[in-house]
């Protein structure tokens, strides 16, 4: 098949078990790394007796679709000579969740280049393993605060997949994915595809969101079946939580600019319940780049090697 290599003879998959296939690309749709830190936990932290990650099942060539000059992959040199080349990777694995059910992990840089090529492909190995339904995750970053609960955005090429309701109304035009065509093309042909969206604080969208990858991992069990131990992301999101709200403590006017927030998201969500107006009146939305530029400082804290705040 056309840029991508099949397994043959994969075992622990049962003819007619429902196989899902989680679809986790980054590159674009990924602020506070929500789908990257939702994989991190699957591959190292999520498995029930702490196995390696699963066996790959299909590798795409990567040369294909990877703009090297874009996005460099990283090399180490040491001494006199380079070695440990970050080689890009679009792979599928056969992984399991803590009932020891099957499901297909799609995961790697997503491509920049043939796009149809790509989706083509892939629907050659949802077909080849009978793989239904896909459920892709990703994040974005958006004028919310912190200290609010996460919300998601769902979205389905069928009607019937959808468990949600979105405060979107109307239609908006915003810059496409090869997530968003896998989901068109796949519904074109009859195969179910959903995807979850989490809405990151655009102050913290540069820093691994935990909140975020837990968010996304109940939809996917909301939509697949599949049960995760989520009880390391929850105190993982519980520890980022205090150390902002740390900070804010120590930082007055950090603090006045997400409170202004607060009341903007907060009556947002009462115009919502009322049904009355998706916008606030007499209230400015704080600009990512006012937060942003108080949050730089902190930021740069939580990356300090002694884990200082």
């Amino acid at each position: 098949m056309k840029f991508v290599h099949i397994v043959d003879d994969v075992e622990g998959i049962g003819e007619g078990e429902p196989l899902p296939m989680l679809v986790a690309l980054h590159g674009f749709l990924d602020a506070g790394n929500g789908a990257g830190v939702a994989v991190q936990h699957l591959l190292e932290g999520g498995l029930p007796d702490d196995r390696a990650s699963g066996p790959v099942v299909a590798t795409f060539d990567v040369d294909v679709f990877h703009d090297y000059r874009a996005r460099r992959p990283a090399v180490s040199f040491v001494r006199d000579h380079y070695e440990s080349y970050d080689a890009p990777r679009l792979v599928v694995r056969l992984q399991r969740d803590t009932l020891d059910r099957p499901y297909l992990l799609l995961t790697g840089p997503e491509p920049d280049t043939r796009w149809e090529g790509f989706v083509r492909a892939l629907r050659g190995v949802v077909d080849h393993f009978g793989a239904r339904p896909l459920v892709s995750l990703a994040s974005v970053p958006m004028a919310v605060p912190h200290s609010r609960p996460i919300t998601v955005t769902q979205h389905a090429n069928d009607p019937e997949l959808m468990l949600r309701t979105n405060s979107w109304r109307g239609e908006l035009r915003i810059p496409a994915s090869v997530t968003a065509l896998l989901e068109l093309r796949l519904g074109e042909s009859g195969h179910p595809m959903t995807g979850y969206v989490a809405h990151v604080p655009h102050y913290l969208a540069q820093f691994d969101h935990p909140a975020a990858a837990l968010a996304l991992l109940q939809g996917v069990e909301d939509s697949t079946g599949l049960s995760f131990d989520l009880d390391p992301l929850k105190v993982a999101a519980q520890l980022r939580d205090g150390e902002v709200a740390s900070y804010l403590e120590e930082n007055p006017e950090v603090a006045e600019v997400v409170a202004g927030l607060e009341q903007q998201y907060d009556a947002f969500a009462r115009a919502e319940e009322e049904g009355s107006s998706l916008l606030a009146e007499d209230e400015e939305i704080p600009t990512g780049d006012e937060i942003g530029e108080q949050f730089q400082q902190f930021l740069a804290g939580l990356d300090e090697p002694d884990g200082r705040n």
